[in-house]
């Protein structure tokens, strides 16, 4: 008698390494601005959601990311000194990466990210 042992998925396979790729992202995102950390964590929570339970749970409980993540799917939006707080930080980290950079294409697609992230954070029910 042969015990056969659970086959991993590829698909599954796929996904748990996506989520781990954009959570790596996106905790870089946090510290250079041409990374959106929103997403790139949002997108890692879905990757985990579809392949892994546990490690969907291990996310959602790192203090930063956990209620985050659970206020964007329930749809309970974020506080108003969140979103001005993060707000600031990008373009305060956009800003140092155009002064560093000083080319124009950087402005260009800089501006084009700061634009787009803001405009997303401003849709963004607001929690009271």
């Amino acid at each position: 008698m042969s015990i056969k042992k659970p086959k991993m998925n590829i698909k599954k396979l796929l996904l748990i390494v996506l989520g781990f790729v954009f959570l790596i992202l996106g905790v870089i995102g946090i510290v250079l601005p041409l990374l959106p950390t929103t997403p790139l964590v949002l997108l890692s929570a879905l990757c985990f959601s579809k392949s892994s339970k546990r490690l969907e749970a291990m996310l959602l409980k790192i203090r930063i990311f956990g209620p985050f993540i659970e206020n964007y799917r329930t749809g309970g939006g974020i506080s108003r000194l969140r979103k001005a707080v993060s707000i600031a930080y990008l373009w305060l980290g956009l800003a140092t990466s155009m002064i560093v950079i000083r080319t124009t294409l950087i402005y260009i697609v800089l501006s084009i990210v700061g634009i787009g992230v803001t405009i997303h954070l401003l849709l963004i029910k607001t929690r009271r």
